[in-house]
């Protein structure tokens, strides 16, 4: 699996779950879902930082823009290249 697409499903699960919770807060507001929800959006937020971190290569910018809650995950993968990435992996492994 390409580190590009690892942040991409990393960001839209990020994504998902904060949409998920917001839903929760707006319409029947369940305690039981708000326990449930809150530590797998803080685990996907924080797997999203830090597979952006690992995989930047010589951009920073995506790892910084992985930052952003909510979005930032799918911002960073659309901001890396595949190539620059792929070219990183790769300089780690020799």
């Amino acid at each position: 699996m390409s580190p590009r697409r690892m942040l991409q499903i990393a960001g839209t699960a990020e994504l998902v779950t904060l949409i998920l919770m917001l839903a929760n807060m707006l319409t029947v507001h369940a305690p039981a879902i708000s326990q449930i929800l809150g530590p797998l959006h803080g685990l996907a937020y924080m797997a999203t930082v830090i597979t952006a971190i690992l995989v930047r290569g010589d951009r920073h910018i995506v790892w910084v823009l992985s930052l952003i809650p909510g979005i930032g995950g799918l911002l960073a993968a659309r901001s890396s290249s595949p190539q620059q990435l792929d070219r990183h992996i790769l300089d780690e492994d020799v």
